[in-house]
């Protein structure tokens, strides 16, 4: 299925970002939300839909490409890759919300877990002292078979001594906090950045280290406000939207 028309009104010439980037902003819009997919149209066409000249057009398409949300096959044109994940950054939604709203099969993957003192920076995004000790667990988000982000979340102890253990048999965070008494949470505070992944994230990823990921950095806090996680995603750009809610 492709998109036939588009508003080309929405170009803001002379401000700074070019044509063809809009145009990639556009296209790369239509293929998270579902309304593209499928082959996608030829330089010719898109040309003519969008008011430009191919060269503009070319420039775009090999940007989505390098963000992998199109395949170019040799002989046969541009093909729209379907792994394209929404994750919506909601008051009261994780990863695993999205992908169900998706119908995907996700779980995570617990690499390890440990016991530890607490950064300054991991103590600040939990309210707690400096050298106070905390669980760690590292984590894959894995979607049918495909490692979409490599994660690694801090909870305050001793109240979450037990989580580690929950989340093993449950493979959910949401359903492991449940288990801890958590019965409500929300989103306090999200933080998105873009950057290069060392070599072993881009390994878990399946990517090159010279592509960037997205790091969602994420606080969250029980139904009495207090400060229950502190999480930090790095999603794979290629294979993940994030959406804030509002």
């Amino acid at each position: 299925m492709s998109i036939q028309q588009s508003n080309t009104s929405v170009f803001k010439r002379g401000q700074g970002t070019p044509v063809w980037r809009q145009i990639e902003a556009i296209l790369a819009q239509d293929i998270y939300s579902g309304k593209l997919s499928g082959k996608l149209e030829n330089e010719t066409s898109l040309s003519e839909r969008f008011g430009v000249n191919r060269h503009t057009v070319r420039q775009a398409v090999k940007a989505l490409a390098e963000r992998g949300l199109i395949e170019v096959v040799q002989g046969k044109g541009s093909f729209v890759r379907e792994e394209v994940i929404a994750y919506e950054l909601g008051e009261r939604t994780r990863l695993a919300h999205s992908l169900a709203k998706a119908r995907k099969i996700g779980h995570s993957r617990i690499l390890n877990d440990h016991i530890l003192p607490a950064t300054a920076s991991v103590a600040q995004m939990l309210g707690i002292d400096e050298h106070t000790e905390v669980l760690q667990i590292d984590t894959l988000d894995v979607v049918e078979d495909k490692v979409l982000g490599v994660c690694t979340q801090y909870f305050p102890l001793p109240r979450f001594a037990d989580f580690a253990h929950h989340y093993q048999e449950l493979g959910k965070t949401h359903l492991a906090l449940q288990a801890c008494g958590v019965q409500e949470f929300t989103r306090k505070l999200s933080r998105i950045s873009a950057q290069l992944p060392d070599k072993h994230v881009a390994r878990q990823l399946q990517q090159s280290s010279s592509s960037p990921v997205l790091c969602v950095e994420s606080v969250y806090q029980d139904q009495d406000k207090h400060i229950i996680e502190y999480g930090i995603s790095l999603l794979s750009s290629s294979s993940v939207q994030v959406v804030i809610e509002p």
